[in-house]
């Protein structure tokens, strides 16, 4: 028997249907937003006059999904190390599975 899952993204601005997932940080927290194409660009446009000033800064880790169904991958030794580090700091984290965004933004603080 054959399953077809399909993941709809409702835009988080006017609850219409949306085309990708926009990710951005700001004051050291990072944000994702499902948007259409219209908002993810009015979106950009009205950030570009502040990018175009800024630093590159390299501390946060900001994953990106252009379309529906992308994600953010770690390398197995960097889940490792990321694992390790929580562990030794007080986290609760499983042995296996996704490791919680928080976290991951914590340890890449700390490094």
């Amino acid at each position: 028997m054959a399953k077809q899952i399909q993941e709809i993204l409702i835009d988080d601005l006017d609850g219409g249907e949306a085309k990708e997932t926009v990710a951005f940080a700001i004051d050291g927290t990072s944000y994702e937003i499902d948007l259409s194409d219209e908002n993810a660009k009015r979106l950009r446009d009205s950030l570009e006059p502040f990018r175009a000033s800024a630093r590159r800064s390299g501390t946060v880790a900001v994953p990106r999904r252009k379309r529906a169904g992308g994600t953010r991958t770690l390398t197995r030794e960097k889940s490792a190390d990321i694992r390790a580090w929580a562990k030794s700091h007080g986290y609760t984290v499983s042995e296996r599975g996704r490791i919680a965004a928080q976290i991951v933004q914590d340890y890449e603080q700390a490094h």
